[in-house]
């Protein structure tokens, strides 16, 4: 999600699901072993995966990684609709 005209703090929202703790684990996991190695950035995620909502800021983009229920709970796509969606995959 494109958020530029909305935001001053970051440029990008990616807003994903895992439907386990495990796989929020791994999300996350992946994801910063990905930045640390083409966009060398070291990064410590926020939350737990038991609280299912897990956050990683990478600067310009931040990573939001929810538990199916908290995603439907606080509908980030609706609170940022300003923003523009860049792509939707399901």
């Amino acid at each position: 999600m494109d958020i530029r005209e909305v935001a001053s703090f970051t440029d990008y929202f990616i807003i994903c699901s895992g439907t386990s703790d495990r796989m929020l684990s791994s999300l996350v996991e992946a994801v910063l072993k990905t930045a640390k190695r083409y966009i060398k950035t070291i990064s410590k995620p926020e939350g737990e995966p038991s609280g299912g909502w897990m956050v990683v800021d990478l600067g310009d983009i931040v990573l939001h990684i929810f538990s199916p229920d908290q995603r439907e709970y606080y509908q980030l796509e609706k609170l940022w609709d300003r923003g523009k969606i860049l792509v939707r995959v399901q």
